[in-house]
């Protein structure tokens, strides 16, 4: 593993990323875990043979106004964040594995991890009321814990439409928590990585 200090959303930060399943999505091989894979990790396995195949970011992604305004507001949230929290949180940078990886929104001293999400009310209701972090993001959070190496990450919802005191949401997931969740990851990636060799082979193609 090489970590690499860049900055989320640069060049240089989504040439490292082109061609490798990240931790963001994951999730979209690891639905229905034990049975054939889903449209959504055929299409995502596609995506990253094509990546793998032409060199360029395949035009599978896009991006909409609640994105943009996480990443604008994103640094407040962490502002609040190692305000409440007595922490500082530096540059998550990417952590390559060759064929796969991770960006995590931060790095918490020698141990932590943080995942910001900068949502709309509802969504952020929604966390208050769940009480837990949204269950379709776990398996990025095991990602992230995967990947790095970390013992613990903190899911954190922030909404600027909420009175002080509840603009900030914190939920933590340690690696005790998702020991199982990493070994099922572990085979399940083996399983979703063969299936983009075998796709970019049918593509009479290289890696570039």
């Amino acid at each position: 593993m090489r970590w690499h200090d860049v900055q989320q959303n640069s060049d240089d930060w989504y040439a490292m990323r082109l061609g490798k399943a990240t931790a963001s999505k994951f999730s979209c091989f690891m639905a229905n875990d034990g049975k054939a894979f889903g449209d959504p990790a055929k299409d995502y396995a596609l995506q990253l043979a094509l990546e793998q195949a032409t060199g360029r970011k395949a035009e599978y992604s896009f991006t909409n106004e609640h994105m943009e305004r996480g990443h604008e507001q994103e640094p407040v949230a962490r502002m609040l964040y190692e305000d409440e929290y007595f922490v500082e949180v530096t540059n998550g940078g990417f952590f390559d594995w060759d064929t796969y990886g991770d960006s995590p929104d931060g790095l918490v001293g020698d141990d932590g991890v943080v995942e910001i999400k900068s949502v709309i009310a509802k969504t952020h209701y929604a966390t208050l009321r769940r009480d837990s972090f949204d269950p379709s993001y776990r398996w990025q959070l095991v990602g992230h814990l995967d990947c790095t190496g970390r013992q613990w990450v903190d899911f954190i919802s922030y909404c600027a439409d909420f009175p002080e005191g509840k603009q900030l949401l914190v939920y933590r997931l340690t690696r005790d928590e998702c020991a199982d969740e990493l070994r099922r990851l572990h085979e399940r990636r083996k399983q979703f990585l063969s299936l983009t060799g075998e796709i970019l082979f049918s593509l009479g193609a290289q890696a570039a």
